[in-house]
């Protein structure tokens, strides 16, 4: 049976964003042990140039609930970028999760032709559904948990690959 577009989007938003909740929350507890705050944490880059760690997860949560709604030809809900603290972010992740999660299979099978147009700053991006997800949402959103997780990594949160990818058997 051939894969849906249903099934390579929805789940794995869904795992994707669950394990930067998980890792977050690891991360979280060494800053508390250390004295560090969460406005600290959440203002940490790995390099000077490179967003900071909330606007990873903001970033990753984006591409979940924008790319679900796109596939599934809604208007993406918009979620201000306005968390200060740790439970705030989890709080975006849990509403990212649940927002992308709200879309059937339905509304979103089907969709691998559905023209797909993004305004960016550099003008507008047109193309298919499929290649929307493939090319754009799927390698956005797993470069920010990537990198979510290295500035957790390097700020010392204890937390490896499993953290990361899960323990799930395949």
């Amino acid at each position: 049976m051939p894969l849906s577009m249903y099934q390579a989007s929805v789940p794995v938003f869904v795992r994707a964003l669950g394990h930067l909740s998980h890792i977050l929350g690891k991360g979280g507890e060494h800053a508390a042990a250390k004295g560090v705050s969460d406005e600290v944490l959440l203002n940490t880059r790995l390099i000077p140039d490179m967003l900071p760690l909330v606007k990873q997860v903001q970033i990753a949560c984006d591409m979940a609930t924008r790319g679900s709604a796109r596939l599934a030809g809604a208007e993406p809900k918009t979620f201000e970028d306005t968390e200060t603290t740790l439970a705030q972010v989890q709080a975006r992740i849990q509403a990212a999760i649940d927002y992308a999660g709200s879309f059937t299979q339905e509304q979103i099978d089907g969709s691998e032709d559905r023209e797909i147009v993004l305004k960016m700053r550099s003008g507008e991006l047109r193309g298919t559904g499929q290649r929307y997800l493939l090319n754009f949402i799927l390698p956005n959103l797993f470069f920010h948990c990537a990198t979510a997780y290295d500035i957790l990594r390097q700020a010392g949160a204890d937390i490896g690959k499993s953290d990361f990818i899960g323990t799930e058997p395949m």
